[in-house]
Parts: structure tokens; sequence; C-alpha cells
């Protein structure tokens, strides 16, 4: 980052001449995330409205340009890490938020489940150590009171206040499983987002999910982690009048889980009408459209 040229066209930035500034702000929308804090550094200093507002826009597309990139790369290459792309997702609102941060709140939690699980407990056994953890001591629940509200759909807010939606107490219990050896993965259900325990899975299955392995049960993470049978789910797809589909019952993949995460986001920024951020979030969205069904 060449520090002297950033600041000689911050310092053009409070030039009456919109066309002036629009070049400068076209060549600073060019340059890395990095040159952040030197526009915050000006931002603090300043007390001209136009010149903080435009150093604000400037400052909120250079963030989210890193974010989509991030999330395009991420995609590109197989979603392989579950946590980190829900991480991506909340980077969007807390641009700052280090992945260390949220890593070390899921070892935490990992370590608490661990120090209670051993190789006698069957599957169900180990389920049951795993929700005693999540639900009884952590007190992860679903956020009845504000069900539809943007922060249910950040990781970092859940694993902070414990309080989620389906996707991110899915996602949160999945990767926990996943750590500590256990096959639980995703489920894309309408209406719903549960976990399928799958059964015979071998380090070699795990890319061939629906045609290698066989669900063994289903855990649903707003109700405590109850264990489900496929009756239930059959139950549950008729009650909802919904078009019945195998996918229903079987794994989904981590970027499809993301991209529920991200239209659900969508969805509540729609809802309590913040039309800017809901433009955003739609950009993110639009990466998955690539990803072949």
């Amino acid at each position: 980052m060449d520090t002297k040229k950033i600041q000689a066209l911050i310092a053009l930035l409070d030039d009456p001449s919109e066309e002036i500034f629009s070049v400068v702000e076209g060549e600073l929308l060019k340059e890395p995330v990095d040159i952040v804090p030197e526009l915050e550094k000006a931002w603090e200093s300043s007390l001209n409205t136009i010149f903080q507002e435009r150093l604000e826009n400037i400052i909120h597309h250079i963030q989210f340009q890193d974010i989509h990139n991030a999330l395009e790369r991420w995609v590109a290459e197989g979603g392989k890490d579950l946590l980190f792309g829900a991480y991506l997702v909340s980077k969007y609102q807390y641009p700052e938020l280090s992945y260390v941060t949220i890593t070390k709140r899921i070892s935490e939690l990992q370590r608490a489940i661990w120090m209670e699980l051993n190789e006698h407990l069957t599957s169900l056994e180990k389920v049951r150590i795993i929700n005693h953890i999540l639900f009884d001591v952590n007190k992860f629940t679903r956020n009845n009171s504000q069900f539809l509200a943007p922060q249910n759909n950040y990781i970092s807010d859940v694993l902070e206040n414990q309080k989620g939606n389906p996707v991110t107490l899915s996602i949160i219990y999945s990767v926990l499983c996943q750590r500590l050896g256990l096959p639980v993965y995703g489920v894309n259900l309408p209406k719903n987002f549960i976990l399928v325990f799958m059964d015979n899975l071998t380090d070699n299955d795990e890319e061939n999910l629906s045609r290698e392995a066989t669900p063994l049960f289903y855990i649903n993470p707003i109700n405590k982690g109850a264990v489900l049978g496929r009756r239930e789910i059959e139950y549950f797809i008729k009650q909802q009048k919904l078009q019945p589909s195998e996918s229903f019952f079987l794994p989904c993949s981590n970027q499809e889980a993301i991209k529920r995460l991200i239209t659900n986001l969508r969805f509540a920024y729609e809802n309590i009408g913040l039309e800017e951020k809901s433009k955003d979030i739609q950009s993110l969205l639009d990466i998955f459209k690539a990803i072949k069904k």
C-alpha cells in the first residue's frame, strides 16, 4: 500500500467538484481492504459531515467487495470449511471480526463435549451428550422473541448470545460433530433446517454422502437436539404440504447450507425495510447461481 498516495487521495475527498470526487473515489475503490484503517483515521480526524459520509461509503464498498471476493473463492473451492463460510457471512455485519474468535469459541465447546465422550458409547448416547452440553449447559436455543432478526444469521452473534435460528444452530452442531469425528451433516429441509447422522460412513465417503452412506437418524437442533426418524420427517413434509423430495432426507453440501443462511439473512433485512442491506446480501446470494444442483 502506497500510504502517501492514499493520503493524497483522501485529502481530495471533500473537494466540491463532483467530477474530482468521482475520480478520487474510483481510485480508492481499486485499493485492497488494507487501506481501511487509513480511511478510518481520516474519518476520526474530521468534523466535515460530507467528508465523513463519503469516507463511510467508500469504507463499506471496500469491505463489502473484500467479503464478496472471499465468498466467491470459498464457493469456487468447493466450500470445504462450513464454519469459515458462516464466518464470511458474519463479516458483512462485523468487518473486523477475526476467524480466531469464532474458532476459539467452537474449540471451547468441542473440548467440553470431548471430555464426556468415549469410544464405547453408541451414536445415540453421543448425541445425548452433545445435546446436554449445547442445550442444557450452554443454553443454546431458538430465538423465539426475535426469530426473524438478522443477528440470528450471524454465527458470531449466535455463539455469543446462544440464540439463533435452525440454520445457525445446525451449523454449530454439525461443525462440532465433524470436529469430533461424528458424521453429522445439514439437511436442507424447507421451513426448517435439520441434521442427519449418517451410517456406514468411511473417511473416503464424504464427497459422495448421498450415494455411499445411509441416514441413521435425524436431529432437530431447535428442539434441543430431538432425535427423529424418517417417518417424522415424512409427516412434517405432509403437514407443510411440501412436494416430496429425496433431498429432504439426505445431507446437503456446505455451499447449500451457506446459501440457505444468506437467503434467510436477505429476508430478515427485507422484513425490517433495510433495502440497501438486502441488495448487498442479494449480491452475495448471486454468487451461488453458478453452482450446479
